[in-house]
């Protein structure tokens, strides 16, 4: 079977929530004996690489410009993915949904994954808000198959659209990597177990600055968490206000800054933190958050409906954007030995994962066109 694969930046090391998922499922889907090509978007690549770990890679040049670049690059993959004579077109995420019909009308079969309804992030405006709206709705009306990543998408569409038939496939979490790198802690200016960890993309409804705020008031009110560190892993695809005014108050507040890491360096952050924190007001299903249970870290989290449904203990869980419980349950951590925690995470394993979205292909392919 022939699948082209659309709607991610690009594999590998690129950063995204979409491109780790691409990157995790695609070479086992590979592995399986498929063709796989991934579309990936010029800018954002930096190496030469025309195949990676059996899948192959195709290079499309694209504006590096946030409102139009995933549109006008999903108008050019699927053309490109006619020529190459795709069997399977996968289109991820709700903004390059928006063609799916124009793929149908190529007489290409369509299977779309629902990664969450990104309109709900800060960062956009009225008219792109409108557009991915727009996008869902083309995705969930006209894809030949719907994939979620969680029950509340599910709901989501079923309330929106009527579409009872998505097929539910968790995100995955690979096995952890026990790593201890202290060249890399030396050159941090950290120390295991000292220090806590945040890890996601520098954008509004990660609420960083929450995190960051929540820290420094446990300096300034307490002289035993002198040697706690705040580590922040992570980037911006698009330097903006936002991301600048983050960066400014985390360098006064004194916390670590590592950029976009990935590898041995990420894996040592995960290794030896003393518990991991997500206070979004959005996500879909967070491959972070999972990644941190994976490590056993005790884990604090926003209650928005993607983590609840993950299923923490009430004792993991925080009020969105409640500063205070944040402080008080950072504080509850730091006052406590460092621990590890066994989660469940059998529903989270991408070999499983990759068999179930080889189900929903076979499906489709077996179909009447």
């Amino acid at each position: 079977m022939k699948i082209v694969v659309t709607g991610t930046r690009g594999i590998p090391d690129i950063m995204g929530g979409v491109e780790t998922h691409c990157e995790e499922l695609f070479p086992r889907i590979a592995q399986m004996g498929h063709d796989v090509t991934i579309i990936r978007r010029k800018s954002y690549v930096h190496d030469s690489l025309t195949e990676w770990n059996g899948i192959k890679l195709v290079d499309v040049e694209t504006p590096k410009k946030k409102s139009f670049e995933a549109i006008i690059h999903t108008f050019r993959a699927i053309n490109r993915a006619k020529r190459l004579g795709a069997d399977m077109l996968h289109i991820h995420a709700i903004g390059p949904a928006l063609l799916t019909p124009y793929a149908r009308l190529l007489g290409m079969k369509v299977v779309f994954t629902h990664h969450g309804p990104d309109y709900d992030r800060d960062k956009w405006g009225a008219v792109a808000k409108t557009i991915l709206k727009l996008g869902e709705r083309m995705g969930c009306r006209f894809a030949n198959r719907v994939i979620v990543i969680s029950e509340v998408i599910n709901d989501l569409i079923v309330r929106k659209y009527g579409r009872h038939d998505a097929h539910l496939i968790y995100n995955g979490v690979p096995k952890p990597d026990f790593t201890d790198y202290p060249e890399y802690f030396k050159e941090l200016g950290i120390e295991e177990g000292k220090y806590i960890l945040g890890m996601c993309r520098f954008v509004p409804e990660k609420n960083l600055h929450h995190l960051v705020e929540a820290f420094e008031r446990i300096k300034n009110g307490s002289t035993s968490c002198s040697d706690i560190k705040l580590v922040l892993a992570g980037d911006t695809d698009f330097e903006d206000d936002y991301s600048r005014s983050l960066k400014e108050q985390a360098r006064k507040a004194g916390v670590i800054l590592t950029g976009f890491v990935k590898g041995k360096k990420l894996h040592s952050l995960l290794t030896h933190a003393r518990c991991f924190v997500l206070p979004s007001s959005h996500e879909g299903l967070p491959i972070a958050l999972l990644e941190a249970m994976s490590y056993r870290l005790p884990v604090i989290v926003s209650n928005i409906p993607a983590n609840l449904e993950v299923g923490l203990k009430y004792e993991h869980y925080f009020k969105t954007g409640n500063i205070e419980q944040l402080t008080e349950k950072l504080r509850e951590n730091i006052n406590h030995d460092c621990r590890r925690i066994d989660y469940p995470m059998e529903e989270y394993n991408w070999d499983i994962i990759a068999k179930k979205t080889m189900e929903v292909y076979n499906s489709l392919a077996s179909a009447p066109k």
